[in-house]
């Protein structure tokens, strides 16, 4: 998995921008979370697929920015979570153990 660190407001606006062509996936992750840990590995497990951009979201480095994800999407916050980015608007939410590359791919190329 290349993960591409998400850190700042104008990578979001880019990611957004991005979207308009290829989907992007932020997958918003605590350190301090077994959980999250538990599922960013077993993410990591699985072949990425190249047609998507996976970004990183360190919540204990950077939760201004986790929470501006949420206002942007209008998302709950909530660590682990998985959003899936096309078109400029999140298309697919999941968290903790209801993440699962299978559902990430399968949601990507729906209509």
């Amino acid at each position: 998995m290349n993960w591409i660190p998400l850190t700042n407001e104008d990578q979001l606006k880019q990611l957004i921008e991005n979207s308009q062509s290829r989907p992007q996936v932020i997958f918003k992750h605590s350190t301090r979370c077994s959980i999250s840990s538990m599922v960013k590995n077993r993410l990591e497990k699985n072949k990425a697929p190249e047609s998507l951009d996976f970004y990183f979201l360190d919540l204990m480095a950077n939760r201004p920015l986790s929470q501006k994800v949420a206002s942007v999407f209008n998302t709950e916050h909530e660590s682990p979570q998985v959003l899936l980015v096309k078109r400029g608007h999140c298309v697919y939410s999941e968290s903790h153990n209801g993440i699962a590359m299978d559902e990430i791919v399968e949601n990507s190329t729906a209509a």
